[in-house]
């Protein structure tokens, strides 16, 4: 049961129980219920980094101390996004990559070996390959939507399966309920990236994840001007563990970008509506194209995932990925046409991007088993005028 509280006190028998309400109440009012001293309906942006104790270790009512171990406006985004995605806890970080760091140093210790998906964000990528492989963990990728294959990757000391669902770029689709239970009979944890489906359209925790990932960057901040991340799970000994090392490390978000990620959360709903619709309108423009010779979006119906998709996600997303005819240097060509499509990384905001994952997003992949065909395009798509950007693409390919 997720309860609205003021900002880090429980209520106990006078707070809401959040989990009979709808997505979009919940996206406005879990974990914000107003000032109970001054009314505020917004939650306010504490800038203070510390708290007056009541005599030495006395800290006050809200058990507040210092704000890398936690701030009021972050505990009230840390329990709106545990409401979004059905879980008890969630945790606020600086980046995607920080919670994605977190995560993997409090589930694994060297000598152990991660699952990772043969499609997964160059991020994600190069934090194993790079950096943790000199700390002593393994790794190995394996196409993830193959349960058979996904088996016959875990190790006795296979500790984690890291998952994107859809994945980064090339849409793919993970049965998330049939990797738990791989992931179960390895006794390993499973870490699923929510970023492109985002708790609105999917909840990885109800099928049987372990953890929740986001980058809050993305769609749940939505408005390209915040920086973060977040890990959400119902087991509280995990969120102990990643709680005690965000602690030790830092890796916290400042209360201003807190604040910003919890003003995005509360449209995600409309944003997502009007995300898919947009990319339903790209795709039909682009699978039709002459010059366009493959689109990668689940909510085609010859997409290898579709059938899953379909089944896990309430809709397909505002992501879209497309091969162009000619290679890299038309797909280069292409991505420096479009006006309204702006050549830049990331996703999730309000205005429509395009970038080229092989030399932007998935550079580091280059040379290894995930290494993006230079052929491919990448549409975050925004919630702009659908046939305008169905205009811009098409002269752009034109």
């Amino acid at each position: 049961m997720v309860v609205v509280s003021v900002w880090g006190r429980n209520l106990g028998a006078m707070a809401e129980d959040t989990s009979r309400w709808g997505f979009e109440t919940r996206a406005i009012h879990a974990g914000q219920a107003p000032d109970p001293r001054t009314g505020a309906v917004i939650v306010p942006i504490y800038a203070t980094s510390t708290f007056a104790q009541d005599g030495v270790g006395g800290v006050r009512d809200g058990g507040y101390e210092y704000s890398r171990t936690a701030n009021p406006t972050r505990t009230a985004l840390e329990e709106a996004l545990a409401a979004l995605e059905g879980g008890k806890h969630a945790l606020a970080f600086a980046s995607g990559m920080a919670a994605s760091d977190i995560a993997l140093r409090s589930l694994t210790r060297p000598g152990d070996h991660v699952i990772l998906g043969n499609d997964a964000y160059g991020g994600t990528f190069r934090l194993l390959d790079k950096v943790l492989t000199q700390w002593g963990v393994e790794y190995s990728t394996v196409d993830l939507a193959n349960p058979t294959a996904t088996r016959a990757a875990v190790r006795p000391n296979t500790k984690v399966i890291w998952s994107e669902t859809p994945t980064n770029p090339l849409l793919g689709i993970v049965d998330i309920a049939a990797l738990a239970a791989v992931a179960a009979e390895a006794g390993a944890r499973l870490v699923i990236d929510n970023t492109f489906a985002t708790p609105y359209l999917q909840s990885p925790l109800g099928l049987g994840a372990d953890v929740v990932l986001h980058s809050t960057t993305k769609y749940l901040g939505g408005h390209s001007d915040v920086v973060g991340g977040a890990l959400v799970t119902s087991d509280a000994g995990l969120n102990e563990q990643f709680a005690f090392l965000r602690n030790a490390a830092g890796a916290v978000p400042g209360p201003f970008d807190a604040w910003l990620v919890l003003r995005g959360a509360k449209t995600l709903a409309l944003r997502m509506e009007r995300h898919s619709d947009n990319a339903e309108r790209v795709v039909e423009a682009l699978v039709s194209h002459p010059k366009v010779t493959k689109v990668y979006y689940p909510g085609l119906a010859e997409h290898p995932g579709h059938e899953v998709a379909a089944k896990q996600m309430r809709r397909f997303g505002g992501m879209v990925s497309f091969s162009v005819e000619g290679g890299e240097e038309a797909a280069l060509a292409v991505a420096a046409r479009t006006k309204l499509f702006i050549l830049a990384e990331s996703l999730g905001g309000i205005e429509s991007l395009i970038e080229h994952p092989g030399k932007m997003t998935h550079a580091s992949t280059t040379g290894s088993p995930l290494q993006v065909s230079d052929d491919i395009l990448r549409l975050s798509v925004g919630i702009e005028d659908g046939a305008d950007l169905v205009g811009d693409l098409l002269s752009a390919l034109d």
